[in-house]
C-alpha cells in the first residue's frame, strides 16, 4: 500500500511539472520579447530568473523519474541522490545567472536607456498569476529537497514580478529609467540568496552531514532509553537522499540470546520511526568490552584469548 502510493503521488509530481514546464517556457518567451521592446532590464532579468525555474522544474521532472525506479546490484540504495544533484547543479546556475544581472545592471546605470514602463507592468502581473499558481500547485505535492528547489524558485519569482509591477509604475510617475536597473540588482539578489540554501543542503547530503534539523545528541538519547540498552557508541547518521535518512551504530546489551535481545532491536528501530523518521538502519548488539571505544574492531574478550593461545 505504501509503494502504491508513492508510485500515485510520483505521478501527481510529474504531471505538475509537465504543466509547470509548458507553462514556463510560454512565459520566458513572453519576457525576451517584451522585455525586448520595452527596454527593460527588470523584465530581461525575468527571463533569466524563470530560465532557471525552467531548468530546475525539467531537473525536478528527471529526479522524480530516477527516484522512482528500484535500487539495483549497482546501486543497492536506488537513485534518491539523483534530485539532490540536480538541486545541486540548479543553485549553480542560478549564482551565475545571478552575477551575470549585476553586469549589465552595472552597465545599465552607467548607459540608461529609456523603458517603456507600461509594457514591464502588463507582462509582470501576467508573471505573478503564473508563479504564483505554480507555487502553489508545487506547494501541494510531496516536497523533497530538489520540488521545494523548484518550489522556492516560484515563490521568489512571484514577488520579484509583483516588484516589477511597482517598479513600472514608479517608473511610469517619475520618468527615472534607472528605477528599472535598480529592481534588477534585488532580483539578482533574490536569485543568490535562494541558491545558498539549497547548495548549503545539498552539499550536507551529498557529503554524508547529519541530516538537516537532527540533533545526534538526541538519537543517541533516545536509544539510550530503551530497556535493555546498556550503551550506545560508534552512531552515525546521514541522509540516502532529501527525505531518506539511514542510521548505523553499536549498541551494547546484556549477554541474552538472540529471541531476548530482538525485542530490543524491534523497540529501537519503532523509536527511531517514530521520533526521527529514520527507518533504514544497520545496528549491531555488542556483549563484550571493546578495546576501542568508537569503532569496535577487537573485542578484549577475542584479544586476550588471541595473545594466550600465542
Amino acid at each position: 500500500m505504501h509503494t502504491h502510493f508513492g508510485a500515485r503521488e510520483g505521478d501527481r509530481t510529474s504531471r505538475i511539472l509537465r504543466v509547470s514546464l509548458l507553462v514556463t517556457a510560454a512565459y520566458i518567451i513572453l519576457l525576451v520579447i517584451a522585455g525586448i521592446r520595452a527596454h527593460s532590464l527588470a523584465l530581461l532579468s525575468e527571463a533569466g530568473h524563470n530560465l532557471t525555474d525552467f531548468v530546475a522544474l525539467l531537473l525536478s521532472l528527471v529526479a522524480v523519474y530516477l527516484h522512482a525506479r528500484p535500487p539495483s546490484a549497482t546501486h543497492t540504495y536506488g537513485y534518491h541522490r539523483a534530485g539532490v544533484l540536480a538541486a545541486l547543479l540548479n543553485a549553480a546556475a542560478l549564482v551565475a545567472i545571478s552575477f551575470l544581472i549585476f553586469y549589465e545592471a552595472v552597465r545599465r546605470i552607467q548607459q540608461p536607456q529609456p523603458v517603456h514602463a507600461g509594457t514591464m507592468m502588463w507582462v509582470a502581473a501576467t508573471g505573478v498569476v503564473m508563479n504564483g499558481a505554480i507555487a502553489l500547485m508545487l506547494y501541494r505535492t510531496d516536497r523533497d529537497v530538489n520540488v521545494r528547489s523548484a518550489l522556492l524558485h516560484e515563490i521568489g519569482d512571484t514577488l520579484s514580478t509583483a516588484a516589477v509591477i511597482a517598479g513600472g509604475w514608479a517608473i511610469l510617475v517619475t520618468g527615472q529609467s534607472w528605477i528599472d536597473s535598480a529592481l534588477s540588482f534585488g532580483i539578482g539578489a533574490l536569485i543568490l540568496w535562494s541558491s545558498f540554501g539549497i547548495m548549503r543542503e545539498t552539499l550536507n547530503i551529498l557529503l554524508e552531514g547529519t541530516p538537516r534539523g537532527m540533533k545526534l545528541e538526541r538519537v543517541e538519547a533516545a536509544i539510550r532509553k530503551i530497556d535493555g540498552v546498556n550503551d550506545v557508541h560508534d552512531l552515525h547518521v546521514w541522509s540516502i537522499g532529501s527525505e531518506t535518512s539511514a542510521l548505523s551504530c553499536h549498541i551494547s546489551i546484556a549477554d541474552i540470546p538472540p529471541s531476548a535481545s530482538e525485542r530490543i532491536l524491534r523497540d529501537v528501530k519503532e523509536r527511531l520511526h517514530h521520533d526521527f523518521r529514520i527507518d533504514h538502519t544497520t545496528i549491531q548488539f555488542e556483549n563484550v568490552v571493546c578495546e576501542v571505544a568508537h569503532g569496535c574492531v577487537i573485542p578484549v574478550a577475542e584479544s586476550e584469548e588471541e595473545h594466550h593461545h600465542h
